[in-house]
């Protein structure tokens, strides 16, 4: 056991809890919904960046590579002036969703870089210009674009020509669970001698303005070059530092006269220290050095291609004596070195080519930095706060979510474009997440279980825009995955959590039963299902026909999800008796549903189409009319993941399990007609909507690269529909679909996200597994042609394989051209040596080329790749 894993341990045990302290702050508190209190939820419009620095949040906060401890009472982050910008850079800039023409989106460049799990060792660079940021250009570019054309981005105003930025890289190393080194390096990439000001800050969050007679926390200066912070639930910490040219306190408090136009009589305010640097406001700062918010100011002319370094330490300790000496580098080293061995033990040089753990590593890295401290009580946000105005009446966001009261460290998709939990996402994260931190990954799997979370009803919440909305339910998979994980990489088998789960996700399945199945024949709806934009209509909202659609994905998910518990109950039955009549209800739920959905015929009210061989979603007319929408995309591809193999010692254990099936082939041969199922002795025992005849017609068109199959994996949407759009007419309105590799020429959900033929790495990690569980059954007899009309004929394993590949081979570097495809023609991640090895995960990836869309860092689901270079590198 390593150094790393032992702190894991002694962290997972109680003994020590070094995850204390974690890169918990958000890279965006503006704009979002806990902090809207507009009348009609107009979040991206109430607070606004450029309001960020003048006013307090209420419940939590943002910095650029900041760290906070688990409660984000304390929280430090750093900021930087160059003497050009109008204001400091203290958040990360970014475009509002009314502001996008592809919807919000960050316009800076930043990179994590790498991390432990227990944040022993942290470090994330920034790039910062050294001319005026163009905040003004960037809105009114954008705001002049349509949604036909792309993103106008930071290297598009030339603000990096000439390599005129710094490179700052901000680095973290625990000496202990609450001794945190930091050491913050600036190199100028120019070519001529450039200032900088670097203002590391130290503040409270704002917990006392909200309530009546709540004790205010203190910063004060304890002596030259050390602070102290005090705290009454927190405790005392020091900040040490030297060579700094003057301290600056203020108050982490709203400015009122800037915000609200009123003076409320306080001259230290949350913006005090950007007035001081950039305005010259001698008198914004406090005097006495004693205030809510601290920034030691450093003034640094740093030479071409020179880099120079800040050192500072926040502990609790009071006496130290060198606490920035000779220990201090050498402690630097040692956590580096602990974190190359950790990551050498995952990732082993003699097995995986360097350009690949560099991947992986950086991928890790962004799913250990995209923690976030996540607070929001719903009911308290809906009343309002005692020592502030009545939020107005008007508001009815998330009102039927008043139980939900949040104060986790969560995983978040992307800490700036989308710094909210969301469930399916959240799914995913854990993935990768249980490789490096099952007992993390653990926690997240079940808090949204927990009924703080969790309806009443049974429904998980979505996310925070819209709690109600439904995402699919593949929890009860990200839980036997990280289960199944933890037992083979740590030899580990936790049931005591098995169980918890899955207890908790009998009532989310049975709100699924009950309110997503409108007719009551085992065809379910659901929504946008996270798809957003995938189909004709939107999916969330009532149709413009009348009437209601039955989704193939949303039928195939509850597949998946009743093959998922039956796995789960399976295994707990192995040890108790109990389990084994839960098992044989979830045979049934998925016996039904699979027989619903994959019947024989021309029918056109069934979901599959026997003409073109595949899965479509089925329009119900109010006149009870049925209508196929033959639309080729993601969501005829999802029935491939309702799909699991059973160990056949595993059923040989639970006769009364396996004599209910029996029972089905005798009495009810035809519902078992058109699935896969356990009857073949000869194979693994495995489960599955489609047969195998099926499985090749869906597969023709999926590995088609006309169709589905694109370099970098498979479409959401199939190119087929690039010279054929499904158009649909109703009463003189037409709806239509086209392929669209890119970014979404649609309004749907924000416009931000595509799934009209860009590709999504959760999905295809899916195909992936599917296949490898097709192929378990299956075996080598069974071929098909990859690529479609190749004329090479390949294994299921070795077409799963492939696939994994070119998802991999997105972030890869390639042979020939020396270009990964991520970046597209972006010349300065392809050419330049500070920028081509840095690897952004982006939300998807463009269905033609591969070039990475959406939100820049959205690690979540995106980090899926870690676990792909994990099995399909050895």
């Amino acid at each position: 056991m390593n150094i790393e894993q032992q702190r894991l341990q002694n962290t997972t045990s109680e003994q020590e809890n070094w995850k204390t302290w974690g890169p918990y702050l958000s890279e965006r508190q503006w704009g979002t919904v806990r902090e809207d209190y507009s009348p009609y939820g107009t979040a991206w419009d109430y607070f606004s960046h450029d309001l960020a620095r003048s006013r307090a949040y209420r419940w939590g906060e943002d910095g650029i590579g900041g760290i906070s401890d688990d409660k984000q009472l304390l929280c430090f982050a750093c900021a930087f002036w160059n003497g050009k910008d109008p204001i400091i850079k203290e958040r990360l800039f970014g475009l509002t969703g009314n502001e996008g023409n592809h919807g919000e989106d960050v316009k800076e460049y930043y990179f994590y870089l790498d991390s432990t799990p227990t944040h022993s060792y942290l470090k994330m660079l920034y790039k910062y210009p050294q001319e005026a940021y163009p905040y003004d250009r960037i809105v009114a570019e954008n705001r002049a674009r349509g949604r036909g054309v792309g993103e106008f981005e930071l290297l598009d105003t030339g603000i990096f020509d000439d390599d005129r930025y710094f490179d700052i890289t901000i680095e973290y190393a625990k000496a202990a669970p609450e001794d945190i080194l930091i050491q913050i390096s600036i190199t100028n990439r120019g070519a001529e001698t450039a200032p900088l000001h670097l203002l590391p800050t130290l503040w409270f969050r704002n917990i006392w303005s909200w309530d009546e007679g709540k004790t205010k926390p203190s910063l004060e200066k304890a002596a030259t070059g050390k602070i102290k912070a005090s705290h009454p639930q927190l405790g005392e910490y020091y900040l040490y530092f030297n060579g700094a040219r003057e301290t600056l306190f203020t108050e982490n408090e709203t400015n009122y006269q800037r915000a609200y136009g009123f003076d409320d009589g306080n001259p230290h305010v949350k913006d005090a220290i950007n007035n001081y640097i950039v305005s010259g406001t001698q008198t914004a700062v406090n005097p006495n050095q004693i205030g809510t918010k601290v920034s030691p100011h450093y003034l640094l002319e740093i030479h071409k291609g020179e880099t120079k370094r800040v050192n500072l330490r926040l502990c609790r300790n009071d006496s130290l004596n060198e606490p920035l000496g000779k220990e201090y580098e050498d402690l630097f080293r040692t956590r580096i070195a602990e974190a190359d061995t950790f990551y050498q033990e995952i990732a082993p040089a003699s097995l995986i080519q360097d350009d690949r753990r560099n991947i992986q590593r950086q991928a890790f890295a962004g799913m250990l930095w995209s923690k976030q401290y996540y607070e929001y009580d719903v009911e308290r946000w809906l009343k309002g706060d005692p020592t502030m105005p009545q939020p107005p009446k008007e508001r009815m966001r998330n009102i039927r979510w008043t139980h939900l009261d949040a104060q986790e460290i969560l995983s978040m998709p992307d800490k700036w474009e989308y710094p909210w939990f969301a469930a399916w996402d959240l799914a995913f994260h854990t993935i990768p997440l249980a490789i490096i931190d099952p007992s993390f990954a653990k926690q997240q799997l079940d808090v949204m279980t927990r009924e703080w979370y969790m309806h009443p009803n049974g429904q998980l919440p979505a996310y925070e825009w819209a709690f109600g909305d439904v995402n699919p339910p593949v929890h009860a998979w990200a839980t036997w995955k990280v289960y199944d994980l933890e037992q083979k990489l740590h030899g580990t088998k936790d049931r005591v959590f098995l169980e918890r789960v899955f207890q908790k996700l009998l009532l989310n399945f049975t709100w699924w039963v009950n309110r997503k199945d409108i007719g009551e024949n085992n065809v379910f709806e659901g929504g946008f299902l996270g798809l957003d934009n995938i189909g004709v209509f939107d999916r969330s909202s009532p149709l413009p026909t009348g009437g209601y659609l039955e989704q193939s994905d949303g039928t195939s998910w509850m597949a998946m999800y009743s093959l998922n518990m039956l796995h789960i109950a399976v295994e707990l039955a192995q040890e108790n008796p109990v389990y084994e009549d839960i098992a044989t209800k979830f045979l049934e739920h998925f016996i039904y549903i699979a027989a619903a959905m994959d019947k024989i015929g021309t029918n056109n009210n069934e979901l599959w189409d026997e003409e073109d061989g595949f899965f479509y979603d089925l329009l119900q007319l109010s006149n009870a009319e049925g209508m196929r929408l033959k639309i080729r995309s993601m969501v005829g591809l999802i029935p491939l993941f309702a799909a699991e193999i059973f160990p056949k010692e595993k059923l040989e254990r639970l006769p009364n399990l396996m004599g209910r099936w029996q029972w089905f082939v005798a009495n009810r041969a035809e519902l078992l007609a058109n699935i896969t199922d356990f009857q073949d002795t000869g194979k693994q025992p495995l489960l599955a909507i489609v047969k195998p005849d099926k499985l090749r017609r869906i597969l023709q068109k999926m590995l088609d690269t006309e169709e589905f199959l694109s370099s970098n994996g498979i479409r959401a949407l199939s190119r087929f529909h690039a010279k054929h759009p499904f158009i649909f007419s109703f009463q003189r309105q037409e709806f239509r679909v086209d392929y669209e590799p890119a970014e979404s020429s649609t309004g749907l959900f924000g416009g931000n996200s595509n799934w009209r033929g860009p590709i999504w790495m959760p999905v295809n990690y899916l195909l992936v597994e599917s296949l490898q569980k097709f192929y378990i059954y299956l075996g080598d007899d069974f071929k098909i042609e990859y690529p479609t009309g190749s004329g090479q004929l390949l294994t299921l394993k070795q077409i799963a394989e492939a696939l994994a590949n070119r998802l991999i081979d997105t972030f890869m570097r390639d042979e020939t051209t020396n270009r990964r495809p991520v970046y597209g023609d972006i010349n300065k991640f392809q050419n330049d040596p500070h920028w081509k090895d840095l690897i952004l995960f982006y939300e998807y990836f463009h269905g033609d080329n591969g070039t990475g869309i959406g939100a820049s860092h959205q690690t979540g689901w995106t980090g899926l790749v870690a676990d792909l270079i994990r099995q399909y590198s050895d």
